[in-house]
């Protein structure tokens, strides 16, 4: 028998603390990275190692309860590609919560090892290639989970996000951010992690660009879906 969702201030809340909760562990895991070597490959590993186990067990806990979104771009593509059944409230409150998550998680972080929290990044990341980077970054992570509910295969996600983010925080020139929310995080971060207040704008221009040609894809590999969830029949013609 299949639970009903919880209300939407108990969803927001699961998206506030899980958020806060996946900052935390990436900028924490920078910091602690960053004190333990000075090879930027080792401190890249740990970070991601980090980064993705978090999230993948995040994703497990709170998945049920709120979706475990995390990210801005991951709950506007959701509400998009659901907008029939979806209402726009749940979209403001979730993209506030992961705005505020995030924030928290990195200013916690930074007291958790003893740095004065709210310091502003200083490490410039406006390069076109890394805008590049970004974009397909995020790209890939929405193919991902939108491809996971086409396939019917939303248990997944635990495993196939996570393992994703760890790839690509190793082949994407921008360290895969794709999280506008995590990015404004990071900017009170001065950190490895961190990202300059000044180059937020453009890094979540691209992660939005990526949105949409992540989207984009998932539509051409797995068609449309109707107000009710069915393949749409166009794709079945093409398909059949």
């Amino acid at each position: 028998m299949r639970m009903s969702p919880p209300a939407l201030p108990r969803r927001a809340a699961a998206e506030f603390i899980g958020t806060a909760a996946l900052v935390a562990v990436v900028v924490g895991s920078g910091i602690r990275a960053d004190s333990l070597s000075q090879d930027i490959g080792v401190r890249l590993l740990a970070n991601a190692a980090a980064s993705a186990l978090g999230l993948g067990l995040l994703i497990a806990l709170i998945g049920p309860l709120s979706g475990a979104h995390f990210n801005p771009v991951v709950t506007l593509s959701e509400w998009w590609s659901r907008r029939h059944d979806s209402k726009g409230r749940d979209v403001l409150a979730y993209i506030a919560a992961q705005l505020a998550g995030a924030v928290t998680g990195a200013l916690l972080a930074e007291a958790m090892f003893g740095r004065a929290p709210g310091a502003w990044a200083t490490e410039p990341r406006s390069a076109l290639h890394l805008l590049l980077g970004e974009a397909v970054a995020t790209a890939g992570l929405v193919l991902v989970v939108q491809g996971l509910r086409h396939i019917d295969r939303p248990g997944l996600a635990p495993v196939a996000v996570a393992g994703y983010i760890g790839a690509a925080i190793w082949f994407t020139s921008s360290g895969s951010f794709a999280n506008p929310a995590a990015t404004l995080g990071r900017s009170f971060s001065d950190s490895f992690t961190g990202i300059a207040p000044a180059s937020v704008p453009a890094f979540a221009a691209a992660q939005l660009l990526g949105m949409l040609l992540g989207m984009g894809l998932a539509g051409v590999l797995y068609g449309t879906r109707g107000a009710s969830g069915e393949p749409n029949p166009a794709d079945a013609r093409r398909t059949g």
